[in-house]
C-alpha cells in the first residue's frame, strides 16, 4: 500500500512545475485552436471554434507531457531504471488514441448537407488525454485540462453566437411538374430575405417532370436574415413550390 509520503511526490514543486509547464502549452494551444476555429464558424461549419480548441488542446497535452519523463509517474521512474531506459508509456498512450479516435468516429453523423457529433467526438478525444495525464501523474495539468474542456463545451456555443458569422441553410425545393424555375429569380429571392446563394452547392434534379432544386444559402445580413421558421412560411407562398424541405446546413 501506497504510504502518504510516496503520494505526496505526485504534489512536490518539481512535478508542480512540470504541471505548470504543461498547463501553460495547453492553454496556448486552446486560444490558438479558438482563433483557427473562429474562420470555419464564421463560414457556418460544424468544425467550429469548440471542435479545433479541444482537438489542439487534446493534442498538445498528449506531445508536451513527453517531454518530461523523470517526472512520470512522481519522478519513480528515474529511480527505479537509473542503469537502463525505463518503459515508454508512449507506446500505450498511441494505441488509446487510435482507438478513441474509432470510437469518436463513430459518434459523427451526416444526414443531407449536415453534420453533427463532431464536437462530440472532440470531447471525448479530450477526455482521452486527461485520462493519460492522470495516468502519468501529471495530476494538476489533468484537473486543468478537464476545467479548461468543461469551460470550452458549455461556454464557446455562446460567444460563437456573438461573433459575426454566416451560417448557411440547406434546401430543397420540389417545384410543380411543368413549371420551368428561373435561377435569377431565386437569387432575387434569397437577397431579399438576407441571405445568398452559393452557386458551388447546387445539385438540379427532374423526376417525373418536376424540377427539384437543391442549394445552400448562406446568411448575409443577420439584420435582415429570417429565421428558418419565417423562411419556411415564405417559400410555400413561392410560385410552383410543390414541396420542399429546409434544414442548417453545417459541414
Amino acid at each position: 500500500m501506497p504510504t502518504p509520503s510516496y503520494l505526496l511526490r505526485y504534489w512536490s514543486d518539481a512535478t508542480l512545475s512540470v504541471n505548470l509547464v504543461v498547463f501553460a502549452n495547453i492553454f496556448g494551444a486552446l486560444l490558438l485552436g479558438l482563433i483557427a476555429g473562429y474562420e470555419r464558424t464564421y463560414h457556418g461549419r460544424a468544425a467550429g471554434m469548440r471542435t479545433y480548441g479541444l482537438v489542439c488542446m487534446a493534442a498538445c497535452a498528449l506531445t508536451v507531457f513527453a517531454g518530461y519523463p523523470l517526472q512520470w509517474f512522481g519522478g519513480t521512474l528515474a529511480e527505479a531504471f537509473p542503469s537502463h531506459i525505463p518503459p515508454d508509456p508512449t507506446r500505450v498512450v498511441q494505441g488509446i488514441v487510435t482507438g478513441i479516435g474509432f470510437l469518436g468516429a463513430g459518434m459523427i453523423m451526416k444526414d443531407g448537407l449536415s453534420i453533427s457529433g463532431l464536437t462530440s467526438a472532440a470531447s471525448l478525444w479530450a477526455s482521452s488525454a486527461i485520462g493519460i495525464l492522470v495516468g502519468v501523474g501529471f495530476y494538476a495539468a489533468a484537473i486543468l485540462l478537464t476545467l479548461l474542456s468543461a469551460s470550452l463545451m458549455m461556454w464557446a456555443s455562446r460567444i460563437e453566437r456573438l461573433l459575426p458569422a454566416h451560417p448557411a441553410i440547406s434546401i430543397t425545393l420540389t417545384y410543380r411538374p411543368g413549371f420551368k424555375p428561373e435561377r435569377r429569380a431565386l437569387d432575387q429571392v434569397a437577397r431579399e430575405r438576407g441571405y445568398q446563394v452559393a452557386g458551388g452547392s447546387f445539385l438540379v434534379r427532374l423526376h417525373e417532370g418536376r424540377h427539384i432544386w437543391r442549394f445552400v444559402a448562406v446568411e448575409m445580413d443577420r439584420k435582415k436574415a429570417l429565421p428558418i421558421t419565417g423562411l419556411a412560411g415564405d417559400l410555400a407562398d413561392l410560385e410552383g413550390i410543390e414541396a420542399f424541405e429546409i434544414g442548417h446546413a453545417r459541414n
